[in-house]
């Protein structure tokens, strides 16, 4: 393969959303599986919060976000700075090909024929696991759920927990056929099992590959949050530790991490706080016994500056990936993440997507919601996703703003028909005279008003023109 080709991997067409939701609407036991997840997972966070001063807490956490997206070229300058001093080796990858090959001459500077791999949804963004198979290097996941997925050769379909469309007995006839575990409904063998063929897999890797959930500026320290401990492995076990992850997520200040932490973790499963909670700063010591002898953090782009230059879409980095967005939105938890065919499904996908995929491509995603508003409200940093979804409907008719060359000028993505049925529309509202007589011939004549009115009229009855207009009412009232 050359060094400028593109690599493929589990490219799924995401126009085709409207029959894999149909699909999913229609399977009774992902309707199963995702109730009673999300269910569970809502529960718990109303828990978790409980005695706190949850909108203040949200308003810190936004503006910590927000301070650091308005200062987020001299912060990543910092945190570069930082990192070399701390003994860490800092490359920059404009799209997620370029991190692939930096990741790939990283491995392949050191002979790396095995790969392990902790929880990161910026490699599944850049499809990293297909790219080093392709090129010879054995990648396995250690995340539980990432293994199941992979395991299964699927996507995750959620953010937090990749697995979630599957139930205990579904994963136990995969680990049954995969790796030849007995067959059990029993959560803590089947566990157990994962675990010790992990295990293996951990003192043998070459490298270690994690994402990063902050990266701090000051101190040049890479944050990661986990439950399992297969972080904490990937990152000290293997001689050689890979960090990837997107340039927003940097934050000015070790202070600034306790806020979001502390909404990240009940956000997202509900905890006061994880299991653990990893803090790298560099390489082993001469001193130490453990630990990796070289660290690498690849900051990914892959369109992130293009929203960054938006004063509107920028709202869209603040997010910390904690999942509550999905958890609560009602067309995640009926369709699943699987049906999106994006790497983020859910709300937080219908915005982000768009961006990094172009509206071209994604264009259904932010038309994928009913504008209830559940997703806004949950945000633990607040950002406004009803108003960035209503913005990227009306892009996704009159031009996408961020990707210009993917459409063919403006109003290009309305159909024909629809643009005659505006402009009538337009032009009937424009003149008084042409207003009543259109209205007054419409209540006329409303017994042949049509019964079916599209999609919409397949689950609600359409509304009955009224026998007289609002004039005819009113004049009829002397008013």
């Amino acid at each position: 393969m050359s060094e400028t080709a593109e690599h493929t991997g589990h490219h799924i067409d995401v126009k085709e959303f409207h029959p894999r939701a149909q699909a999913a609407i229609h399977d009774p036991k992902i309707r199963k599986n995702f109730r009673s997840a999300m269910d569970g997972l809502m529960s718990k966070r109303k828990t978790a919060f409980e005695g706190w001063d949850l909108e203040t807490l949200r308003d810190l956490g936004a503006n910590v976000r927000l301070r650091a997206l308005a200062n987020l070229p001299d912060l990543l300058e910092q945190l570069e700075k930082k990192l070399i001093e701390n003994g860490i080796r800092v490359h920059w990858a404009v799209d997620g090909d370029e991190a692939c090959r930096i990741v790939r001459d990283i491995c392949k500077a050191r002979d790396a024929k095995t790969v392990i791999k902790g929880k990161s949804m910026v490699s599944e963004e850049m499809e990293l696991n297909h790219y080093l198979e392709e090129q010879g290097i054995e990648a396995l996941e250690s995340d539980l759920g990432e293994y199941i997925v992979q395991l299964a050769d699927e996507t995750p379909s959620h953010i937090i927990m990749p697995a979630i469309h599957k139930n205990t007995g579904e994963i136990s006839q995969l680990l049954h056929e995969k790796t030849g575990t007995d067959l059990s409904n029993d959560v803590e063998y089947l566990t157990a099992s994962a675990r010790l063929q992990l295990r293996e897999k951990f003192m043998n890797a070459d490298v270690g590959v994690s994402g990063v959930n902050f990266a701090v500026a000051e101190t040049g320290t890479l944050c990661l949050v986990e439950n399992e401990g297969n972080g904490r492995m990937t990152t000290t076990v293997p001689k050689c530790h890979i960090a990837v992850t997107g340039i927003e997520k940097v934050v000015p200040s070790m202070e600034d991490v306790s806020a979001l932490l502390a909404l990240l973790t009940r956000s997202a499963t509900g905890q006061h706080i994880t299991t653990y909670f990893n803090m790298i700063s560099g390489p082993r010591k001469a001193e130490e016994l453990d630990g990796p002898e070289e660290v690498h953090l690849v900051l990914v782009d892959n369109g992130r500056s293009s929203i960054y230059q938006d004063d509107e879409l920028l709202d869209t980095l603040r997010c910390i990936r904690c999942g509550a967005c999905m958890n609560h939105c009602p067309v995640y938890t009926r369709v699943g993440g699987h049906a999106y065919g994006t790497t983020y499904p859910g709300p937080i996908g219908k915005i982000l997507m768009p961006h990094l995929i172009g509206l071209d491509e994604g264009r259904h995603l932010p038309s994928a919601s009913s504008l209830c508003g559940a997703c806004g409200e949950v945000c633990p940093v607040k950002i406004p996703i009803p108003d960035l979804l209503v913005r990227l409907r009306q892009e996704s008719v009159d031009g996408d703003k961020l990707h210009p060359a993917k459409v063919r000028g403006h109003g290009a993505k309305r159909s024909s028909m629809e643009a005659m049925i505006w402009k009538g529309w337009a032009w009937m509202h424009a003149s008084p005279g042409i207003y009543r007589f259109g209205t007054g011939a419409a209540s006329k004549f409303r017994a042949l008003q049509p019964s079916k009115a599209g999609a919409w009229t397949d689950y609600r009855t359409p509304p009955k023109l009224a026998a007289k207009t609002l004039h005819q009412r009113m004049k009829e009232r002397g008013q």
